[in-house]
């Protein structure tokens, strides 16, 4: 079956039941068996929403956008414990390089997939849970699961700690909590923005079904991202965002916001006005890297810190852009 399928939304009739039952009854006309349908979603060809899914008996929720794509998308460099790089392993934390196109942690519907499942389709914490039991030379299952403290959007690179144990895991949550763990973004975005700090209280919902900031009094999360400018290029400019608080796509709703979309954003790309922002970059995707990490650790009180340079793929864009790439009118 090399056919693809436009995006479609789960109707009310079809929530419930999994995704290989919903893609072959919307395939009815090429009359695809059972076997077919899910060797196509194992072949990473079927996308949920944003992500790609690769289990059959995932069941879907009302409204949810499916979509079978013509191609199977490769799996990231990074995807692979042979690809991951680990930047700080010890009893208690776990510091490694996300690449871009992996997600950060499993979404809830997967939590119960089998070992055979998760290594077809792994996340960076499978993938640093493996790399940590190939370090020490120990089999994964050995291992406690690796503990959550921060995650990173799926198509954002860059630096992220994971617990090895829940005193680690309650040290580190109270850093984040009280805004004392350095975190440090690039971003690459359209126009010219000057040095700036930017704050504003984020709700989930601002009025069109995207998180983004209000002005009503006590409602939502308080966000500050300090910006300054790394570099001016032709027509966009290279960012680096220090995070003061960590909230849901902070930095691109700030940035989208201010008039500036990271280049490469298909949800948070519109001006305040509503009007949609231009994005002749060709960025290869979300223009958002997690250059630089800094914690205190949790158990010794030593300073840890790391920092990553920009991946290949967006220093390609950045030495294009430099040259005189595509341009756009600034929009400061």
């Amino acid at each position: 079956m090399s056919d693809s399928l436009p995006a479609f939304p789960v109707l009310a009739a079809e929530a419930g039941h999994t995704l290989a039952k919903v893609l072959r009854s919307r395939l009815h006309a090429s009359q695809p068996s059972w076997t077919v349908v899910r060797a196509v979603i194992s072949a990473r060809r079927v996308k949920v929403g944003d992500a790609l899914c690769t289990d059959p008996a995932r069941r879907l929720k009302e409204g949810e956008i499916v979509e079978l794509l013509g191609n199977s998308v490769h799996r990231p460099r990074g995807a692979t414990t042979d690809g991951l790089v680990v930047r700080h392993l010890d009893d208690h934390v776990i510091v490694v390089e996300k690449a871009a196109g992996i997600n950060s942690v499993r979404h809830p519907s997967e939590l119960e997939w089998p070992d055979k499942h998760r290594e077809l389709d792994p996340t960076l914490q499978d993938l640093a849970l493996w790399a940590a039991a190939r370090q020490l030379n120990r089999p994964p299952k050995s291992l406690p699961p690796l503990r959550i403290v921060h995650r990173l959007d799926k198509e954002t690179s860059g630096l992220v700690v994971f617990a090895r144990t829940a005193i680690a895991e309650r040290g580190l949550g109270l850093q984040f909590r009280k805004h004392t763990v350095v975190r440090r973004y690039l971003a690459v975005v359209p126009g010219h923005p000057r040095p700036q700090t930017i704050a504003s209280d984020l709700v989930r919902d601002r009025g069109d079904g995207r998180r983004g900031s209000t002005k009503l009094p006590n409602v939502g999360k308080h966000a500050v991202t300090h910006i300054t400018v790394e570099e001016k290029l032709a027509g966009y400019t290279l960012l680096s965002c220090r995070l003061e608080t960590g909230r849901t796509h902070q930095i691109r709703i700030h940035l989208s916001e201010s008039g500036h979309p990271v280049c490469g954003d298909k949800v948070y790309c519109r001006r305040p006005n509503g009007d949609v922002v231009a994005d002749p970059s060709g960025a290869p995707r979300l223009a958002l890297h997690a250059t630089e990490l800094g914690f205190e650790h949790p158990i010794t009180g030593g300073q840890l810190h790391w920092s990553m340079p920009l991946p290949p793929d967006l220093v390609k864009l950045v030495d294009r852009l430099r040259k005189g790439g595509p341009r756009i009118a600034d929009p400061s």
